[in-house]
């Protein structure tokens, strides 16, 4: 009996353990259900919510309402989106947690014919077609915020926008929580709203409609954008923020207007060219001309007034920033100095808008000098290497082996975006300028009346200029791919984000600097360019060497036929074939020594390589090995010494 008592007890013990653990494990997920612990071991903690977004969320004096559309049930779902799906569920999480109960989550199952799906489609998160991966349903992946009566939709959240994903969700937030858009004019040459470029090739069937370039659309997102005509003669009075690009031979009207846009309080932001790549594009080419078409663009007098020069006929190289570029199908990459990449060195780290950026790509840039005028800041944005030099446009013609040739450094970096900042003057003091009759007309215009202009700006205002206007176009900075019939872009570098910070900064709200830059990282192999650099100015010295001995047996050559007495039937006389096989043997000489430049520099790259190799792959298990051994040694000494 008292054996079944004990084994009772047993049991009993047993059971109100195991029910007490239970209790214990349910309170435990109960109490901590709202906590989410992750080890982010990314450079850029892309896993984790950043310190910008725990601010928005921190401020929310608005209750807000995240709804998040997935289909959960379709089957066969491809598993990357259903990773990304629960990557989505974990994020929302965090976001819920740092809102302060100001937001709140609802997970829909978008099934079809059912509620669910009709309140997706009203939300404006429309399912994608699954024909392409041979799934009969509708897909569903995406994000309807709503605050009030404001409300914006993600529709579709692809994974290739993954390290986007808490910029998008942020902006969002801060969208309809203060719904209140500042607006945007955008005054260009070029057709960044879309449209037709050249509408006589468009007749003969040879183009089409363009749309709007990728930063205009960006741009709508957050702000009420309106175009304004590039021969406008005034400013709307209901426009904060002015983008002006490539002022390509604007009148003195358009130039007083953009004057007293500023002096009146309005924010300007440029972006001029010595040479732009769209436009040269866009212009018909004459085979016979020699010289390029005119693709620069400049403010002139305005910039004269505020004391600084854009020089508009000469482009920035930069042999350190040099951008490696694969012209041709199946050609190794070439080196271009007119194409910039610009990394953390060449960006201003003190700067809000820039010093969460780390690439930035420029074409054909133009640089910025002089000094402001009285009551003028001037801050440097973006500045190139110390190793570089200005040439004229032209010379961009050249390919890049060409122009790294004839690289000549002057050790001076060169501004490429400045900002300038203060109580501004006007640069037309004699008021708004007359246009010039045209012939055969009589000038019937009236002077301005003294006072009906500005000549002094109201309140401090801010200029920001850059030398270039390539870097906006998608081509240079996003690329587009088709996912379930949905283009979607992913940025090639920061050059959009760069545009959004400036304009950002320009309305006073900064929030979203630091989540917008992350993302993006170039990680080039320093070493091995710096090898590559050696080498190539190496291989041009000797280059430019053996150029010009072949120049001098060509003028020794063309001396000596011109001495050649009358009636030789030889082409070549006895000195002449001394000189030709001198200039030979020469010639190979130094092509053997190119070859051994080539070979040094392989050779070099290859012992780097080697090295990185060993250390990434074999140096961990050998020391591990290492370790083993000399443990098994210590534990032999001890065993011994007992």
């Amino acid at each position: 009996m008292s054996n079944k008592n004990k084994a009772m007890k047993s049991i009993l013990s047993s059971t109100a353990g195991v029910v007490i653990v239970a209790v214990i494990l349910l309170l435990v997920c109960f109490i901590f259900k709202n906590f989410t612990w992750r080890l982010d071991f990314t450079e850029d903690k892309l896993y984790t919510l950043s310190d910008a977004t725990k601010q928005t969320l921190g401020k929310l004096d608005k209750n807000i309402t995240i709804r998040f559309y997935y289909s959960k049930n379709v089957s066969q779902m491809p598993v990357n989106l259903k990773n990304y799906a629960q990557k989505v569920d974990d994020m929302l999480r965090e976001y819920e947690i740092y809102s302060n109960g100001h937001l709140r989550i609802e997970k829909l199952n978008p099934q079809p014919d059912t509620d669910a799906e009709d309140s997706a489609n009203l939300d404006g998160v429309t399912g994608q077609s699954g024909d392409a991966l041979g799934l009969e349903d509708n897909i569903y992946l995406g994000l309807a915020i709503r605050c009030a009566d404001a409300a914006v939709a993600l529709p579709f959240l692809s994974p290739d926008r993954e390290s986007f994903l808490e910029y998008d969700i942020t902006r969002a937030i801060v969208s309809v929580s203060n719904p209140v858009k500042h607006k945007i004019g955008v005054m260009s040459t070029l057709k960044v709203f879309g449209g037709v470029d050249d509408p006589a090739a468009m007749m003969q069937g040879q183009g089409g409609m363009k749309p709007a370039w990728f930063f205009i659309n960006e741009l709508k997102k957050e702000y009420s954008v309106a175009e304004v005509q590039a021969t406008s003669n005034e400013i709307p009075a209901d426009i904060d923020i002015l983008l002006v690009i490539h002022p390509k031979d604007f009148s003195d009207q358009t130039l007083f207007a953009l004057d007293q846009f500023l002096l009146r309080g309005g924010r300007l932001v440029a972006f001029m060219d010595p040479q732009s790549v769209v436009d040269l594009q866009n212009q018909p080419r004459n085979q016979m001309q020699y010289m390029p078409p005119n693709a620069s663009s400049t403010l002139g007098k305005l910039m004269a007034a505020w004391g600084v020069d854009f020089q508009a006929d000469k482009v920035v190289l930069d042999r350190t920033c040099a951008t490696a570029i694969r012209q041709r199908a199946n050609a190794a990459p070439e080196q271009l100095p007119n194409v910039l990449s610009l990394d953390a060195k060449n960006l201003a780290r003190n700067e809000p808008a820039t010093a969460q950026l780390s690439l930035l790509i420029m074409l054909n840039a133009g640089a910025f000098t002089g000094t402001p005028a009285e009551g003028l800041a001037k801050s440097v944005l973006l500045y190139s290497s110390d190793d570089s030099q200005l040439v004229e446009k032209y010379m961009t013609e050249r390919n890049g082996t060409d122009m790294l040739r004839d690289f000549k450094s002057d050790e001076k970096a060169k501004e490429l975006a400045i900002r300038l900042t203060g109580n501004f003057k006007t640069a037309f003091p004699e008021g708004k300028p007359v246009p010039a009759p045209k012939e055969g007309e009589k000038d019937s215009s009236e002077p301005v009346p003294e006072g009906g202009w500005l000549k002094a700006s109201t309140k401090p205002g801010a200029v920001v200029l850059f030398g270039d206007v390539d870097m906006l176009y998608d081509a240079f900075c996003v690329r587009s791919s088709n996912i379930f019939g949905q283009t979607v872009y992913q940025p090639l570098n920061h050059n959009i984000s760069l545009v959004q910070n400036i304009v950002e900064n320009m309305a006073g709200d900064s929030s979203l600097f630091a989540i917008r830059s992350r993302g993006v990282k170039q990680r080039p192999f320093t070493k091995v360019k710096e090898l590559e650099l050696a080498s190539d100015s190496q291989y041009r010295d000797e280059i430019k060497k053996f150029e010009a001995e072949v120049q001098n047996f060509q003028r020794e050559l063309y001396d000596m036929q011109q001495k050649r007495n009358p009636g030789e039937k030889e082409l070549l006389s006895k000195e002449q074939k001394e000189a030709v096989a001198k200039i030979r043997k020469k010639e190979a000489e130094a092509r053997k020594k190119l070859k051994e430049v080539r070979k040094n520099m392989r050779k070099d790259i290859e012992s780097l390589e080697n090295n990185v190799m060993f250390l990434n792959i074999a140096l961990m298990p050998f020391l591990v090995v290492l370790g083993g051994i000399s443990l098994a040694i210590v534990k032999r000494m001890r065993m011994s010494a007992k």
